[in-house]
């Protein structure tokens, strides 16, 4: 594509999973008028933010990645944030897809345009303008930083996960570890080993289950001996989801985590530290054989308190712990509940999404928001859960992405009613209200500021696939149609 072209039929933010894969899915339908506009200088998304030690995937590797372009070369049952990041590299190469990558390039601002019907954006490379206009940047994309008094002034280096600093050598030094989420999981056990002492700080105790990785044999990486684990996996997958809607059965997956902890820690008081007081599954299910062995030796140190504020380089725990460190590691996650241009997209009223969601994040179908005409969103509210493969997510979302871009070629818009919308994440709220996502006694990201599950997709996997394969247009205004069937049927015409 000519790299001064500016008006396009569509224009997609962010060139991670979703970005990449809108891009192939488009192609592969006709729409040739695409752009995708990256703001870093290369694709990747969080594979490629995230190089922290022993960053990987805890989704089995036959699972994450896109139906269309499976990997027979999976090293590891789980596979690491390189392979991941050169799969997604490989993937756009192979479909031909990197001639429409625009890097580089950060998108400031966008507008509906309702009298030319098109979005414009305001980008750090001039003005771009397209009929549609598809987020894909992402739930884990800006990494939120604990409010600690005094972290500013610590005297070492202090990093958060998400930006690693690889000048830093931890070898012989003593490190904390803020957090103990999943990014915590991973990388506590890979520093350990060289660093002179650990100090985790955490907050709340997380439910583990066991981590089967190992490497792939070559034989179980290609045909039929592929396709049958990847089906063996996702029944996995299904059975833990179907236990997450029906809290009693997630407290017998319970015993399980219970089960790994006991025979993995021996220390009574250090059990009791890590054991949690809600229902696994109400949390983001976390899985590790390596952390309770990591946390167990003489030089890692459990701190089950979050820390209240830092003096010079000690750390103080709010129970009044202190531990003396020269590094710290922020493990804290990130702001999941807030699409980073939300502030940015401004809809048909002139309103941004921020305001729309000032009382909740929803979307239909997690995907399109009335008032917002064009406007697609990727991995957006109440589509994942705690279980299934975001990418599996997501190209159930290309599907209905692709139906609508073409139901586009013959209306000049299309916007979701409010009353379809509504009528929608009524549904989702009362199917979440059984949901151990709901009832398990935790405080998690789920959660919007109005006390609403704004993250979680309620039923199973092959529910959500069926309802983001049938697009409904009957739920959509959409002015007069724009030119007449022989028209939008024509070669280019898309």
């Amino acid at each position: 594509m000519d790299r001064d072209v500016r008006d396009v039929e569509v224009i997609v933010v962010g060139a991670g999973f979703s970005g990449i894969g809108a891009a192939i899915r488009l192609r592969q339908e006709g729409v040739r008028e695409l752009l995708v506009l990256e703001k870093s200088g290369e694709i990747g998304g969080t594979w490629r933010d995230n190089t922290y030690p022993g960053c990987a995937c805890d989704v089995p590797s036959v699972l994450y990645c896109y139906s269309f372009a499976e990997s027979p070369g999976w090293s590891r049952a789980f596979a690491g944030q390189r392979e991941i990041h050169s799969y997604l590299r490989a993937t756009a190469d192979r479909y031909g897809v990197t001639d429409v990558l625009r890097c580089g390039v950060d998108v400031q601002r966008a507008v509906w345009d309702q009298d030319a019907g098109r979005w414009r954006l305001k980008t750090s490379d001039g003005e771009y303008t397209a009929r549609a206009l598809v987020l894909a940047t992402g739930p884990w994309h800006r990494p939120r930083w604990p409010d600690v008094p005094g972290l500013d002034t610590f005297p070492g280096p202090v990093f958060h996960t998400a930006r690693w600093d690889h000048s830093v050598d931890l070898t012989g030094r003593r490190v904390a570890v803020v957090g103990s989420g999943a990014s915590a999981v991973q990388v506590v056990p890979a520093i350990e080993e060289r660093a002179a002492a650990v100090h985790v700080f955490q907050r709340t105790a997380q439910w583990l289950l066991p981590k089967p990785d190992f490497a792939v044999p070559s034989a179980l990486r290609r045909g039929l001996a592929l396709r049958a684990v990847r089906a063996g996996q996702y029944g996995v997958q299904e059975a833990i989801g179907y236990a997450f809607r029906h809290p009693q059965l997630a407290r017998l997956l319970q015993v399980g985590g219970r089960m790994h902890l006991r025979f993995a820690v021996r220390d009574r008081k250090l059990r009791k530290a890590l054991t949690p007081d809600h229902t696994l599954g109400c949390k983001r299910l976390l899985s590790s054989s390596t952390y309770y062995p990591a946390l167990a030796k003489p030089h890692v140190h459990l701190h089950p308190t979050e820390v209240s504020a830092v003096r010079d380089s000690q750390l103080i725990g709010a129970d009044g712990t202190l531990a003396e460190v020269d590094a710290v590691v922020v493990a804290t996650g990130f702001h999941i509940g807030e699409l980073p241009l939300a502030r940015s997209v401004h809809g048909g009223d002139g309103r941004t999404l921020h305001d729309a969601w000032r009382n909740g994040r929803e979307a239909y179908l997690g995907t399109t928001v009335s008032g917002f005409p064009n406007l697609f969103l990727l991995l957006g509210p109440n589509l994942l859960t705690g279980a299934s493969s975001a990418i599996t997510v997501l190209e159930a979302q290309l599907t209905y992405l692709c139906a609508a871009i073409h139901y586009l070629s013959g209306v000049p818009s299309m916007d979701v009613t409010p009353v379809a919308q509504a009528r929608y994440n009524a549904e989702v709220q009362q199917a979440l209200r059984t949901t151990v996502y709901n009832t398990g006694g935790c405080t998690s990201y789920y959660f919007g500021p109005d006390g609403r599950n704004t993250f979680c997709w309620p039923w199973s996997t092959g529910r959500l696939v069926r309802r983001l394969g049938h697009f409904d247009p009957t739920v959509y205004t959409s002015a007069a149609v724009l030119r007449s069937a022989s028209q939008a049927s024509r070669p280019g015409a898309r």
